[in-house]
């Protein structure tokens, strides 16, 4: 079962591009109405929940940072709330963000031990929410039934988002419009990965939950390998190399709102407790992120095949890294 907010209807969005409701049980739900989280919980009884619902932008967080905080604070604990109120649940999965951490402009990356922090209210909330999860994790779930962990990753790119004011949604759009792409920091460094990276790491963590492994319980770094923490700009230039026709225009229009320079995540944590790894280089995380977007540019209605084949691609990179027999058919 999925919880979201309906889906746009002035853009693109995979939840009708893929016929999600036709394939899965769905429901519209703000997680702001601590009633209806409840109620939806309660009545699918899952064994494990994996709560990645949020308000994910940073400028937004400028223009409404009650909305940020109430979504990504008090949303938080109202779906911990209802995982504890539930006895189905075994595993929570409460994925938060690499801007969870007080950000002193380090050329290394963040571990999971270091100091919670966040000056712009998206990264305070962020940092918020792991508190509320550790309070719950420490205090309120201690030696019950089920287990919690919060998973912060990187800077995520790849087919299928469509949201405003992102990275890579905004380039396609200025390429098909052929419009200037606007940036605000071309030098800003972030940690890029594609997003399989991303759910690899959280589906291995919420086995291990749903295991009953105490040692999967707590926070947890997924990360780039070394090299994908490159600037705005690489990642626009190699973008558009992938991408291939015409050169665009870029204008730089430099934000009054503060934002992290730079942002680097360390993974060795989930790499030697999870067996987990980023198994794509930034050239390959680029390359498949566009081609996605370049395929269903052509062919909106080749959504499903696109991701299903990425999906597939995936599984056979994973396969072939993993040092032990694992079944991936689960990715």
């Amino acid at each position: 079962m999925g919880l979201a907010l309906s889906p746009p209807d002035d853009r693109p969005n995979l939840f009708l591009d893929l016929g999600l409701a036709e394939r899965i049980q769905s429901e519209f739900v703000d997680i702001r109405d601590a009633g209806a989280v409840f109620a939806a919980v309660t009545a699918f009884r899952p064994q494990i929940v994996f709560h990645l619902a949020a308000q994910a932008l940073v400028r937004r967080s400028y223009a409404d940072p009650l909305e940020t905080f109430a979504v990504n604070v008090l949303g938080t604990a109202h779906v911990l709330e209802a995982a504890r109120q539930t006895d189905s649940v075994r595993a929570v999965v409460c994925v938060t963000s690499d801007k969870c951490y007080e950000n002193r402009e380090w050329v290394w990356g963040y571990r999971e031990n270091d100091p919670l922090g966040g000056k712009d209210p998206y990264s305070a909330s962020k940092a918020a929410a792991e508190i509320v999860a550790a309070s719950y994790r420490e205090t309120l779930v201690s030696g019950s039934r089920f287990r919690l962990a919060t998973a912060r990753g990187g800077n995520v790119i790849g087919g299928g988002d469509w949201s405003e004011d992102r990275l890579v949604p905004d380039l396609v759009r200025a390429i098909q419009a052929n419009s200037p792409l606007v940036l605000r920091n071309p030098k800003a460094v972030r940690p890029w990965q594609h997003v399989l990276e991303l759910l690899h790491g959280y589906l291995l963590l919420g086995e291990r939950l749903l295991a009953a492994d105490d040692g999967a319980i707590g926070a947890w770094n997924f990360g780039p390998p070394r090299g994908s923490e490159v600037a705005v700009s690489h990642l626009i230039d190699q973008a558009l190399t992938v991408w291939g026709g015409d050169p665009i225009s870029i204008r730089v229009e430099p934000s009054t709102l503060r934002e992290a320079g730079i942002l680097k995540l360390d993974a060795s944590k989930a790499e030697a407790e999870l067996g987990w790894r980023p198994l794509l280089s930034f050239a390959d995380t680029v390359r498949l992120t566009m081609d996605w977007y370049h395929s269903y540019c052509e062919r909106p209605a080749s959504a499903r095949k696109l991701i299903e084949a990425q999906i597939t691609d995936y599984r056979r990179i994973a396969a072939a890294a993993s040092p032990v027999d694992k079944d991936y058919s689960r990715l």
